[in-house]
């Protein structure tokens, strides 16, 4: 297997992320395709959703558990 060499120098990537930061998006995501194509994407959501209420009986369970 190959190993590919990054095209990209560390400081490019860190000025692209800092700037959608400061863009407003709360996290962002880059993409580099093998075409040489460049994504940068912000999100505003999570990817995690909130945990939801257990119910009791997993509130019992998660207390007794050994």
């Amino acid at each position: 297997m190959e190993k590919r060499k990054s095209t990209l120098r560390q400081i490019t990537v860190t000025r692209a992320l800092k700037a959608a930061r400061a863009a407003g998006y709360a996290r962002a995501r880059l993409i580099t395709h093998p075409d040489g194509r460049i994504e940068i994407i912000g999100e505003d959501t999570p990817e995690v959703t909130p945990a939801t209420e257990q119910s009791p009986f997993e509130q019992w369970k998660s207390k007794n558990a050994r």
